[in-house]
């Protein structure tokens, strides 16, 4: 267990936590993290950074206001919950831009915790990507702070807060970059998040979620510590995370204190009065692997509804309809299907493929795709299956008179054809280009369900620790699965390649045992980082940082 920074030194650098690095390796070959002492990285608002910037593209500028707050959500079907959102709508409002333009959204905090909001997929300058304790300050209660950037790529995208386990509340929110020069002919376009869903219902909260889960299966915490250092990141910021209340408690009571980023295996004791146990066992999934998850989730969502009271989308027979599907979800893969239609892929984590024809989806937590149905006459049902977790989450397609299918409908379409995002190819404008790496991380996935000890070769996240990447490099990233459960890998500020002409994806699944390794320009100098996007891991410690030296 490493040493970590006291708050006080944490709050009085700010931003220039980002270059106090106890910083990474060589600079050819095989990369490794140390903890040499070495400060010469790329600062998150350094010059090289605003050159970065400086060179795209700058259109108009579009004007945004968030406010994040403590609100009840009517999810339907009688389901009202407190919890945290953007407003009072689950999910946030869309913000819409055009590629090209420069996007200033300030986020007011009326939340009794410090909160951060990252543009997930979003090719960025650094000092806007929103980790608290990396790339920028928390943003404190009565606070706000206004993200301005420019937006280079078109593409499907989303937002969250990236303090504490904050994302697995209501604090989501789909971003959508327009093409100007748009490919695609559709006559008209949905937006669908999915998501699970465990705030407020019985008195739990993800952060007892955590908690328990902390415990590990093995109830003694793998030799964890469970003193009062709290549970969020690196327990360096305790104002920082998603704090232990919902809704009208105010998170002032119980809580497990999230902050920062890095937990070093420190969880908390589970609050008491909290709800229920939500640790899952038996959940098992072929597709995944064999475990499919950690969380029992009470409710599965579609654009914030149960499945007993769904959105219904309008169109008629014959329209092409363009759909961006978006996994909000913290701990569950939903595999989507769309009764009696198949679909067409065309893009996968904002960027195109070459378009290919399936009946069913896999999509893992912060994955994104694309796709195009030709309507049919009826009512058809959107469904999302929790993989492995045996519950759904659904909206209804209507383009004409009928009964809409019973809740427990299941469309043989979702035990058809099945893509997962191996199996396909980049389309040809945006293929990266040949070439060796110049460098490769290897990034092994380490920790068990039973201590519930999740790292990254071996180490919990540390904000100091980083691996050592050149501007100008071809980077390979090697994440090697050691353990037995399934972790989306996500990786901000950049776009990366899946082998043999595969998409370009910023979030992958990689399976138990397996290995995935995937190349990426380093073309956006700063300190970004690698981590699980199952929020539970991520904040139990699978995560580190890629940072650019000077």
């Amino acid at each position: 267990m490493h040493s970590l920074p006291t708050r006080r030194a944490v709050l009085g650098t700010g931003a220039a936590l980002a270059v106090s690095a106890l910083a990474a390796s060589c600079s050819t070959g095989e990369s490794g993290g140390d903890n040499a002492g070495r400060t010469d990285y790329v600062r998150p608002d350094g010059p090289e950074v605003r050159a970065a910037e400086a060179e795209r593209p700058r259109g108009r500028t579009r004007k945004v206001r968030l406010t994040a707050q403590r609100t009840r959500l009517d999810l339907g079907g009688g389901v009202t919950v407190p919890t945290w959102a953007y407003g009072d709508r689950l999910p946030g409002k869309e913000v819409r831009v055009t590629a090209g333009d420069t996007l200033a959204l300030t986020l007011a905090n009326h939340l009794p915790r410090s909160t951060s909001l990252h543009w997930h997929g979003l090719a960025l300058r650094n000092d806007m990507d929103g980790v608290p304790g990396l790339t920028q300050r928390a943003i404190r209660p009565g606070g706000d702070f206004t993200y301005r950037f420019a937006v280079p790529h078109p593409g499907t995208y989303w937002f969250h807060p990236h303090s504490g386990v904050q994302l697995d509340r209501g604090l989501y929110a789909p971003l959508i970059v327009e093409d100007p020069k748009e490919p695609l002919e559709y006559d008209k376009e949905w937006v669908v998040v999915l998501d699970d869903w465990v705030d407020g219902v019985d008195g739990s909260t993800p952060d007892a979620v955590l908690a328990e889960l902390g415990e590990g299966m093995d109830h003694g915490g793998g030799g964890m510590d469970h003193g009062d250092g709290g549970s969020g990141h690196g327990g360096m910021d305790h104002d920082g995370g998603s704090g232990g209340g919902s809704g009208d408690d105010g998170g002032e009571h119980g809580g497990s204190g999230n902050g920062g980023h890095g937990m070093h295996g420190m969880a908390a004791r589970r609050p008491m009065d909290k709800g229920p146990s939500r640790m899952m066992m038996g959940a098992t999934s072929k597709l995944l692997g064999g475990d499919a998850g950690d969380v029992k989730y009470p409710h599965y969502l579609v654009n914030g509804r149960v499945a007993e009271d769904p959105e219904t989308f309008r169109a008629r027979p014959g329209d092409r309809i363009r759909i961006r599907l978006v996994n909000a979800g913290g701990d569950t893969a939903f595999r989507v299907a769309l009764g009696g239609h198949r679909m067409t892929v065309t893009h996968t984590d904002g960027y195109p493929v070459e378009h290919a024809r399936t009946d069913a989806l896999l999509v893992g937590m912060g994955e994104r795709y694309d796709v195009l149905v030709t309507a049919k006459d009826g009512v058809f049902p959107l469904t999302a299956l929790a993989e492995g977790k045996k519950k759904t989450a659904r909206a209804l397609l209507r383009t004409g008179p009928g009964a809409a299918p019973t809740r427990t409908a299941r469309p043989g379409e979702l035990d058809g054809r099945l893509l997962t995002a191996d199996r396909l190819r980049a389309a040809d404008a945006v293929r990266l280009g040949k070439g060796k790496p110049d460098r490769t991380v290897t990034l092994k996935l380490t920790g068990s369900m039973e201590r519930y000890d999740w790292g990254i070769n071996g180490r919990r996240y540390d904000p100091r620790y980083r691996y050592a990447v050149s501007e100008g490099e071809r980077v390979r990233l090697r994440f090697v699965n050691t353990t037995t459960m399934w972790h989306p890998m996500h990786l901000h500020g950049h776009t990366y390649a899946l082998p043999h002409g595969g998409p370009r994806k910023d979030t992958s699944i990689v399976l138990p045992g397996r290995t995935l390794e995937v190349d990426f320009d380093a073309d956006n100098p700063g300190l970004w980082m690698v981590h699980c996007h199952n929020v539970y891991h991520g904040e139990s410690g699978m995560m580190t940082v890629l940072g650019y030296r000077k």
